[in-house]
C-alpha cells in the first residue's frame, strides 16, 4: 500500500514544478521578487539570457568554458554585497567625468568599468607591484603617458589626468593588438607578455588564449562588473537616488608659486580644512605645495574672494616664515641636521616632503624653519 503523502511528494510535486516552469511561472516569480526588493538567489544571478556585449564584442557565454569563467566572477562579485554597494555609490560620483573623457577620446563607454575592477574607484588604492590610483598605473607606464610622479605630486591619483593617460595607453594597445579585449589583457599583463603568448600559441582569439591566471580572470571580472552595475536590481541591489554619492563637483583655483608653501595656507585662503584640500586633490603629497604653476580643486563657491585672501596670507606668511636653506655637507644625516637646528626629525621631513627612507647626498638643499 502506497502512503498518500509520499505519493504526492514523489509524483505530484515534480509535475507541478514542470508545469509552473514551462508556463513561465518562475519568470513571474522573479518579476514579483524584483518589484518587492527581494534579493534573487545566487543561481538566478548566473542564469544568463540574451546577448552579452563588451566594447562591441559579443561574449560567447553559450560556450561552457567561457560561461564557467563568467559565472565565477559574477558569483564572487554578487556575494561581496558591501563592495558592490560601494561600486554603485562611487560610480555615481565619478562616472560622469570618466564618461565625458571617454566620449572626448572617442573610446567605448564600457571602458569606464576598468577603474572599478582596478581600484574600486579609490584614488589611494595601491598594489604590491607598485601600481597606484584609479587606473592602477605603474610608475614607469604612468610617466610614459604624461603623468607626473614624484615626492610632491602623484598624478595617478588625479581622476582627470589618470583617465586621460589610461585613454592614451588603451588606444595604443588597441592599435597594436587590434582589439579592445586584447588591449585590456595587455593593460593587465603588459604588452610584451601578451605578444609573447600570441606568438607562442599562434592564436589571437582572446577567449581561447592561455594567459596568466590573473589576466584570464581580469577580463571576465570587468564584464561581470558591467553586468551588475548596468542592472543592479537584477542582482538584488536596490539603491535609491538619495543613496548614491553626489557627482563630483568643484571649482578650480590657479596660481603660480615661486617657492614651496604649506597647503594649510591655501586651505585658510579658501576657508576650508586641510583635509578638504587633500581629499579633493589626492595627487598632492605631503604638507607642502611646490613651486610652479598650480591648479587645485576646491568646493564650489569657495573660489570667491580666494585670490585676495591668499595674497594677504601669503604676504604675511612670507614675512614671518622666510625660508632658510641648508646645503648638505659630506657625512651629514637628516637626524644630525634636525638636531643642529633644534628641529624634530618629523618636522624636517614634513617640511621637505621626505619620507623616513629618504637618502640625502652632499649638495642637496633642505628647507628649514
Amino acid at each position: 500500500m502506497i502512503r498518500f503523502d509520499l505519493f504526492i511528494f514523489r509524483c505530484i510535486v515534480p509535475l507541478l514544478v514542470f508545469v509552473f516552469s514551462s508556463t513561465g511561472f518562475c519568470k513571474e516569480l522573479n518579476k514579483v521578487a524584483l518589484q518587492n526588493n527581494i534579493v534573487p538567489s545566487l543561481m538566478d544571478s548566473i542564469r544568463f539570457s540574451g546577448e552579452i556585449k563588451f566594447c562591441g564584442v559579443t561574449i560567447p557565454h553559450e560556450n561552457p568554458q567561457i560561461r564557467q569563467r563568467l559565472e565565477k566572477e559574477v558569483l564572487l562579485a554578487v556575494h561581496n554585497r558591501p563592495q558592490v554597494i560601494l561600486w554603485i555609490k562611487r560610480s555615481a560620483r565619478y562616472f560622469p567625468h570618466i564618461e565625458k573623457i571617454l566620449n572626448q577620446e572617442n573610446l567605448p563607454m564600457d571602458l569606464k568599468y576598468v577603474p572599478v575592477a582596478e581600484s574600486a574607484l579609490r584614488p589611494h588604492s595601491s598594489s604590491s607591484k607598485g601600481a597606484v590610483g584609479y587606473w592602477q598605473f605603474l610608475k614607469a607606464t604612468g610617466k610614459q603617458h604624461g603623468l607626473r610622479i614624484d615626492n610632491n605630486i602623484d598624478d595617478r591619483r588625479n581622476l582627470f589626468k589618470s583617465t586621460r593617460a589610461a585613454c592614451s595607453y588603451i588606444k595604443e594597445l588597441n592599435v597594436q593588438f587590434g582589439s579592445y579585449l586584447l588591449a585590456l589583457c595587455a593593460y593587465n599583463m603588459g604588452e610584451s607578455g601578451l605578444n609573447s603568448e600570441i606568438k607562442a600559441q599562434e592564436n589571437k582569439n582572446v577567449f581561447s588564449l592561455y594567459l596568466p591566471l590573473e589576466t584570464q580572470r581580469y577580463l571576465f571580472k570587468i564584464i561581470a562588473i558591467k553586468m551588475i552595475l548596468e542592472h543592479p536590481e537584477k542582482y538584488g541591489f536596490f539603491l535609491k537616488s538619495s543613496d548614491l554619492y553626489p557627482a563630483l563637483s568643484f571649482s578650480k583655483i590657479n596660481f603660480n608659486l615661486n617657492t614651496q608653501i604649506p597647503i594649510v595656507l591655501i586651505a585658510q585662503a579658501a576657508k576650508i580644512s586641510f583635509k578638504t584640500i587633500k581629499d579633493m586633490n589626492p595627487e598632492v603629497r605631503g604638507y607642502l605645495l611646490d613651486s610652479g604653476k598650480k591648479t587645485l580643486l576646491i568646493p564650489v563657491g569657495k573660489e570667491r574672494g580666494f585670490k585676495e585672501r591668499f595674497s594677504n596670507l601669503y604676504a604675511s606668511w612670507g614675512e614671518k616664515y622666510k625660508p632658510r636653506l641648508h646645503v648638505v655637507k659630506p657625512g651629514e644625516s637628516l637626524i644630525r641636521i634636525a638636531k643642529h637646528y633644534n628641529m624634530s626629525l618629523t618636522s624636517l621631513l614634513r617640511l621637505n616632503n621626505f619620507s623616513f627612507k629618504k637618502v640625502i647626498h652632499p649638495g642637496d638643499r633642505l628647507l628649514l624653519r
